[in-house]
């Protein structure tokens, strides 16, 4: 029994390489606005049968990846339970015959849905297989001699977040009764003033659960403006942003007898980019540190898997993981945006974050 295991775990790597070396195939925002403005059942069997063929290869080429990174990494228990998970997906998207019809094409819906659940927790894992292997390598290597890592981490993350995409808008495409203006993930006419301010209440939630007080929040900007763009995405990096704000502005403030000053985001309305800046007075970052912000594995706080017992399918905590701004600016740049800081040492901290304008846009996405 366990050889026959071992012979179908064999075989199925060896399908998901061929697969890995195939090309991949990208869709532009444009391109996903309009066809999913019409999600005729036609045009959800089409989409079903693109990613029939597509994800598959996006999938094995992260499996593939997972089994040959340096210094032992892949070897870590965190890392193989990754790699499990997206052999299993893998297996899954390819177990599915070919979809010739709307009833293929609703299997098929409910199959991705399940495979995108059972990665929700990648991102916690894959910081826990990292971690295993800093504490390993204890001094041997520093922060600099893991460009190797942070290069496939960058990879690894901008491919999930395209395969999340890919799985997420064609999903919503089936609501039955979608918000206004919405088409599957993309809202054609987001409040960025909107969406900045309910990221900002749950970071700020979060700051009074484990501080028992937070700085206030000013947001400066017209409600009323609008543009295309993803919400969750926006949600997740303003939240990123205010939350590293917050804990700064408690933690300089804590013992002090002055009142702390507010985290301020700014919304601007420009041409080319939609940017907000997101400003504290939270000290700042030392200068021999604003090198290493976006590399992973580089956090001011105390990392919440340092501490025995926490479970990283379900750790939440204010900081920690080192992950939070080189995710958020991969988001940024997913859709051709960026991210960007500033840090004063001794005063406080500017984030820019630029969201590009995707109406127009026929650039393939990642």
């Amino acid at each position: 029994m366990a050889a026959m295991i071992k012979k179908a775990s064999k075989d199925l790597i060896e399908e998901a390489r061929r697969w890995a070396a195939m090309k991949q195939n990208g869709v532009s925002l444009r391109y996903m606005t309009e066809f999913g403005s019409r999600p005729t059942p036609r045009n959800l069997l089409i989409s079903a049968q693109f990613l029939h063929k597509e994800l598959p290869i996006r999938i094995a080429r992260r499996a593939v990846e997972l089994e040959s990174l340096p210094y032992g990494l892949s070897l870590k228990p965190a890392v193989l339970k990754v790699r499990d998970w997206y052999l299993e997906s893998f297996r899954d998207v390819r177990s599915i015959p070919e979809i010739k019809d709307n009833s293929d094409e609703l299997d098929f819906t409910q199959m991705i849905k399940m495979v995108k659940v059972r990665h929700n927790n990648v991102v916690p894992m894959m910081a826990l297989g990292v971690q295993q292997l800093k504490k390993d390598l204890n001094r041997k290597i520093g922060d600099e001699g893991l460009d190797e890592i942070h290069q496939f981490l960058d990879r690894f993350y901008m491919s999930r977040i395209g395969i999340r995409m890919l799985i997420g808008q064609h999903v919503a495409l089936h609501d039955p009764d979608p918000p206004p203006d919405c088409v599957g993930y993309i809202h054609t006419k987001m409040s960025p003033v909107e969406v900045a301010r309910n990221a900002s209440e749950d970071a700020r939630s979060i700051c009074l659960r484990e501080y028992g007080s937070a700085p206030d929040i000013n947001i400066y900007g017209d409600p009323k403006f609008t543009f295309p763009y993803v919400p969750t995405h926006l949600h997740l990096m303003v939240f990123e942003l205010v939350k590293n704000s917050l804990r700064a502005v408690q933690e300089q403030y804590m013992d002090s007898d002055k009142v702390a000053p507010p985290v301020r985001i700014i919304v601007a309305d420009g041409l080319e980019d939609v940017t907000i800046k997101v400003s504290d007075e939270g000290g700042g970052i030392a200068r021999s540190g604003l090198s290493k912000i976006f590399t992973y594995l580089y956090s001011t706080a105390k990392n919440p898997l340092d501490e025995s017992g926490v479970d990283p399918d379900t750790a939440t905590t204010m900081a920690g993981y080192g992950y939070g701004l080189p995710i958020s600016r991969l988001y940024a740049r997913y859709f051709g945006g960026d991210l960007q800081i500033i840090s004063m040492e001794g005063y406080g901290t500017d984030a820019y974050l630029h969201l590009s304008r995707l109406g127009d846009s026929q650039e393939p996405l990642p």
